[in-house]
């Protein structure tokens, strides 16, 4: 009887090892990174298909390329306009969606593993992402709809706060861009732009292909090769360049709410960064662990200050940040924001307790099974470990590196990556 290792992964007692499924990568014959892994309980396959496409390559005064770009691949190719490719997939039980971020530009498709509907729909998955037509008339539709979305989401103080902290943090580098774009770099946008971005980053060197499904690895190859087949070899896009380190700065905007939205960020590290653990199981005990966490025990728990305040880091190809946010009150926007920099200073100056990272590491590899319990979720992490050259036995060693971190470890992470000298915030809000 066939497994799924996905579900055999929730039934281990705990202190158990955790054998996590097998995962294969190999190039397909013109260049593209592949990553599978095979799992028949379902007669699905599920495939994610990441460009180094997205925000952070849109040119000057094209913010937002990137994302029609990547939004427009379904609106027709050949002869085939967006009903008739929309109505492709349908028919034949297909799901497909794009989405655009600052690091990936992505394409996801789920259809049934049965031949006679796998063959069709990653066929013509192929043709549209190598030969998008890009009509100029619905290039003028989905720029208006960008305009409306970017019009409604500068209507939420947390879009405004998250923008401004972006571009103070990331001020000159790509990384200050946001995938849904600016008014003025959306309505800049021509078709040509288009077809020169497609032609230059959505290419075979370019892209990682991740599979999981109902196929056996000779399948696998020869779906991977049919997606990437009518790419053009290409290039994998250059390095971004390096993130600078930037001053402590603090900016407010004025904003009618009764809420203020206060966020904290510092530059942090790459996904590559061999802290990222250590930083994982000190963030856990910070701001990431909930009701077990410093920022929710001492500006909820202890002060009432706001219903909730968490942190993350967001680790990218170059140095993503630290986040750190919450809402309260607009009247109580100064203590909020003092307790919020104090426990965070005195975190990065003594770290956490034993007891603190004893739990913050049995929370975390406890709850690890969780985040690749079905298909769709392992798709995701294959894409990204595939992105991030990120090793084979990623998902192997996952809990190992986690159980590995000592509190001396955490204590030193944070001191090499956060400083209260580099921290920027913003808060958006009324007074």
């Amino acid at each position: 009887m066939k497994r799924n290792y996905l579900i055999c992964l929730l039934l281990l007692m705990p202190g158990q090892a955790i054998a996590s499924p097998d995962v294969h990568h190999w190039l397909t014959d013109n260049g593209a990174r592949v990553y599978f892994i095979e799992t028949h309980a379902l007669p699905m396959v599920d495939m994610r298909l990441v460009f180094d496409a997205a925000g952070a390559r849109d040119p000057a005064g094209r913010n937002g390329l990137a994302m029609l770009t990547n939004d427009m691949l379904l609106d027709g190719t050949g002869e085939l306009d967006s009903k008739a490719v929309a109505e492709g997939f349908e028919n034949k039980g297909a799901e497909i969606s794009t989405s655009s971020l600052r690091d990936m530009a992505i394409v996801s498709l789920r259809t049934l593993s049965d031949p006679r509907y796998l063959e069709p729909v990653s066929n013509l998955l192929a043709q549209l992402v190598a030969d998008p037509s890009f009509p100029q008339e619905s290039l003028d539709r989905e720029r208006s709809r960008a305009l409306q979305a970017l019009d409604h989401a500068l209507q939420n103080p947390g879009t405004v706060a998250k923008r401004k902290l972006f571009s103070k943090l990331y001020a000159g580098h790509p990384y200050a861009n946001f995938a849904i774009g600016t008014r003025e770099g959306l309505k800049a946008i021509t078709r040509q732009d288009l077809v020169d971005f497609h032609r230059r980053y959505y290419t075979a060197d370019n892209l990682v292909i991740a599979l999981v499904g109902d196929l056996d690895m000779a399948q696998a190859k020869k779906l991977a090769n049919r997606i990437s087949g009518k790419l053009g070899k290409g290039k994998r896009a250059e390095l971004l360049p390096q993130v600078p380190a930037i001053a402590a700065d603090e900016t407010r905007v004025d904003f009618p709410s009764t809420q203020s939205h206060i966020m904290l960020a510092h530059i942090a590290v790459k996904r590559s960064d061999p802290r990222v653990f250590a930083l994982k199981v000190g963030n856990h005990a910070l701001g990431g662990g909930g009701f077990q966490s410093r920022l929710m025990d001492e500006i909820r728990e202890k002060r009432g200050l706001s219903y909730g305040a968490h942190s993350y880091f967001l680790p990218m190809q170059q140095k993503g940040p630290y986040l750190a946010s919450l809402q309260t009150k607009n009247k109580q926007v100064d203590e909020a924001l003092t307790v919020t920099r104090d426990v965070i200073r005195e975190f990065i100056d003594k770290g956490p307790s034993p007891e603190e990272v004893e739990m913050a590491k049995k929370n975390i590899t406890g709850g690890f099974p969780l985040t690749i319990d079905s298909n769709k979720k392992m798709v995701g992490t294959l894409a990204m470990m595939g992105f991030y050259d990120l090793p084979v036995d990623y998902l192997d060693t996952y809990i190992d590196n986690i159980n590995a971190v000592s509190r001396e470890q955490v204590i030193k992470a944070m001191k090499s990556t956060l400083s209260m000298d580099g921290m920027v915030t913003v808060v958006v809000g009324g007074k």
